[in-house]
């Protein structure tokens, strides 16, 4: 789940890691009003979901109140597209106003969540303000990097010896190692699976600030915290992602034309290998989760027929604790209501398969049925193409 940048500085405020002063706004008159009391000059930022907002010209400084008036004019509304957006960009809704600050260094560092170990992992570099992933491709020895013992934790030894390695030295590295313990105890607290701090200054008076910040829960943990569904902001989100949402439904637009239905996220990766070595091009990840009802199963090929990119759908079910008739049943249910004549391939295997597939045989649609995941991805790419005019 992700928040806002200025969602995640005030969080990280309340762990003691300092921030810029800075006020939120929704219109271009309150941006006014926010730039006056931060003495005129100020940074007017879009608050987005994504990185690389400068670059699009959604962070601009503004050197009187009148000038933020007319930036957030010009932002609000916009559609921003950076590399993390995609070509249809997002909407800026929201622009945090924050006082400028005289920056002397720029640092990277981040806890993230490294799925090869399951643990968390400090990472760090001296070259902050950029894109780390540039940074690691060309100059790898210049990230640093600490696997965090869950059991020990992160300890005082381990983040001074992360911030010797990238250049801090006297009293502004003791800061910084204070920062770090902070930053651990803010990602155990909030069930974070990402808190990065990009850039973290140390300002010509000597100060640490965290100028930039970025957080995501851990979706799996957001049950223990139900102050997280009034922080999101759903304008921020596919709309297909937030219907998904309300059913339970594990949902993730991606870029191909192939629509894909699958229960268990393993097999749902799977399946989308699968799809591309045969030539086909995934155009989402959907995971029904192993006990779908039929009206479960309805909902989410519904949701995949409303994305408009989809030329087909990929159906790949083991029918373990699902039956696959209740499966078949779903499937016709929801593409009778949309009236779909797409081409449709279901691979089944398990509880009543030969009645599922005998549903699905004597219904209207245009289905075809694989008893093998590389089979059934062979007939969808064939029949995409025998659609094509």
């Amino acid at each position: 789940m992700k928040i806002h940048e200025y969602q995640a500085k005030e969080i990280l405020g309340s762990f003691d890691i300092p921030v810029p002063r800075g006020r939120v706004a929704v219109t271009a008159d309150q941006v006014e009003r926010a730039a006056k009391m931060m003495g005129g000059r100020c940074v007017v930022k879009a608050q987005i979901y994504a990185g690389g907002r400068g670059k699009a010209g959604g962070v601009q400084v503004a050197h009187h109140p009148e000038q933020a008036h007319e930036i957030a004019k010009e932002l609000f509304g916009k559609r921003l597209v950076t590399h993390q957006t995609g070509p249809e960009g997002l909407k800026v809704r929201r622009i945090l106003v924050e006082e400028t600050v005289e920056v002397g260094q720029e640092f990277y560092l981040s806890i993230t969540l490294d799925r090869q170990t399951s643990r968390y992992c400090l990472i760090a570099s001296a070259e902050g303000g950029v894109n780390i992933e540039e940074v690691a491709a060309n100059a790898p020895e210049k990230i640093h990097t600490l696997t965090i013992d869950p059991y020990t934790g992160l300890r005082s030894y381990q983040a001074r010896q992360i911030v010797h390695k990238i250049g801090m030295t006297g009293g502004v590295a003791e800061d910084c190692v204070r920062l770090i313990l902070d930053m651990y105890r803010c990602c155990l607290d909030k069930d974070c699976s990402l808190v990065e701090i990009n850039p973290l200054v140390v300002t010509k008076a000597g100060w640490l600030l965290a100028l930039d910040a970025k957080i995501n829960f851990d979706d799996n943990a957001v049950f223990r915290h139900w102050e997280y569904h009034e922080m999101q902001d759903y304008s921020q989100m596919d709309p297909l992602e937030i219907s998904a949402g309300k059913f339970d439904l594990s949902y993730i637009k991606l870029d191909g034309n192939i629509g894909c239905m699958v229960n268990g996220a393993g097999l749902a990766m799977a399946t989308l290998d699968v799809l591309k070595e045969n030539g086909g091009d995934p155009a989402n990840f959907l995971d029904v989760g192993g006990g779908a009802t039929r009206e479960k199963v309805a909902e989410a090929f519904k949701i995949i027929l409303q994305d408009k990119d989809v030329e087909a759908v990929f159906v790949n079910i083991f029918g373990g604790i699902m039956r696959c008739d209740v499966i078949a049943h779903g499937i016709i249910e929801a593409a009778g209501e949309m009236a779909c004549q797409l081409p449709i391939v279901v691979r089944m295997d398990g509880s009543q398969v030969e009645e599922g597939k005998a549903l699905l045989k004597e219904s209207p649609l245009n289905v075809q049925c694989a008893d093998f995941l590389g089979e059934g991805a062979k007939m969808i790419v064939a029949m995409m193409k025998q659609e094509e005019p």
